[in-house]
């Protein structure tokens, strides 16, 4: 693949009008975190059939797997925006990237992580209970993995306990950082069994929780750099009691490997994200250039300006290969390794941070100004070289890969 087809044009301009009539408008709201992400996510589901094909093909998928068949370790992508179309896929979140990244985040984090864990992981009936709607976006979804003193350990140093009770569980401990945390209807929450093991020993198990059950609290947003239009809050959790219809892959390694596989997920979408922000910086900056004079001339004449947009025209080629690849690897029905997600999302997070700033440079003083919008856009971008796992965590995964062969 090396362009998009006319039908994902047509594709992509549709979402287009519906971001420029939808989201514009309502930017400054997201913004200052007056107006949650929500409605505006559940508009673009309706408005391109997306929730309706969400919803047809997890019953397709649902009843193939009651048949016998495979539906779950697979069902995830294909239950999510564009029902297997790999381009509905990725235009949409490249569009509304250019725009406000956060509801990239706010309906990532719902579909891919929270509902794809339970679409790997769980029975039939918990995959009806709570899936279908995180998939169709009639409820709210979020994935509690990461701790405050856990961080990038995020198995090894998690804290959060689960502890038998005859035919429950009694789960304890808080996360931070949760993208939707405030407003979840749905958590899906990672915590360590324990039965008196060292806790870095303890096994990781994976439970399905619903707002307002007893003892479970979710905070208000936080305050954050960037990423506006996500909410981001913590949870805290005081013997919770869950049954055992809650808990989700009951096997030794069911834990980790869907976290690890969310991993993957997360981080070859942040490839998408990353070209939306750099191909609406590049816009930006090129009709900045065309328009802003100085010394009697268009600063776009200036050698060092004329660099500035060579460098964030080479990072657009190459990051939108890194998503043309992707494209065509679900098409051939394979998953990106670990490594290479990590790989596309190290190279992406960089370069759309690195030609975020070089767009404040370009503009200068306005550059800095949240009326011109690559203040925020390079805000947002800081963002994917943290979450999803760090740049320098990205290196190791990367590097024990190339060592390991």
């Amino acid at each position: 693949m090396i362009e998009w087809s006319e039908e994902d044009l047509m594709i992509r301009d549709a979402v287009r009008g519906w971001i420029d009539a939808e989201v514009r408008p309502n930017l400054d709201a997201l913004e200052s975190g007056e107006l949650p992400p929500y409605d505006l996510l559940r508009g673009l589901y309706k408005t391109f059939g997306m929730d309706e094909m969400a919803r047809s093909s997890f019953h397709a998928r649902l009843a193939k797997e009651r048949e016998g068949g495979s539906g779950g370790e697979g069902a995830a992508e294909g239950d999510r925006a564009g029902g297997g179309n790999a381009a509905m896929s990725m235009l949409p979140v490249i569009e509304l990237c250019k725009v406000a990244p956060g509801l990239v985040s706010a309906m990532g984090v719902g579909l891919g992580l929270a509902a794809g864990t339970i679409m790997k992981r769980g029975t039939p009936e918990q995959k009806e209970r709570w899936a279908l709607p995180l998939l169709t976006m009639e409820k709210v979804g979020a994935w509690a993995i990461t701790e405050a003193n856990s961080g990038s350990d995020a198995f090894g140093g998690m804290q959060a306990t689960a502890r038998r009770d005859g035919d429950e569980y009694v789960l304890n401990g808080s996360k931070t950082f949760i993208t939707n945390g405030p407003f979840a209807d749905t958590i899906v929450f990672y915590c360590k069994l324990d039965q008196g093991e060292d806790p870095r020993d303890r096994e990781i198990l994976t439970f399905v929780l619903d707002r307002g059950m007893p003892g479970l609290e979710q905070s208000r947003p936080l305050r954050k750099m960037g990423l506006h239009s996500s909410p981001t809050g913590e949870l805290f959790l005081n013997d919770v009691r869950a049954g055992a219809d809650r808990l989700l892959s009951s096997g030794s390694q069911g834990g980790k490997e869907s976290a690890r596989q969310n991993f993957v997920t997360e981080r070859a979408g942040v490839a998408a994200m990353a070209l939306g922000v750099i191909e609406e910086c590049l816009k930006l900056s090129v009709e900045y250039a065309k328009t802003r004079e100085l010394w009697g001339q268009r600063i776009g004449d200036f050698q060092l300006i004329q660099l500035k947009l060579a460098k964030m025209e080479v990072a657009r080629l190459n990051v939108q290969n890194l998503v043309f690849r992707h494209i065509e690897m679900q098409r051939a029905g394979r998953t990106p390794t670990l490594a290479e997600a990590s790989a596309m999302k190290l190279y992406a997070a960089q370069a759309a941070s690195e030609v975020a700033q070089e767009a404040v440079q370009l503009f200068g003083g306005n550059g800095y100004m949240s009326e011109y919008r690559v203040e925020q856009l390079a805000r947002d971008a800081k963002s994917f070289q943290i979450y999803a796992g760090t740049d320098e965590i990205q290196v190791t995964h990367i590097a024990r890969d190339l060592l390991s062969r």
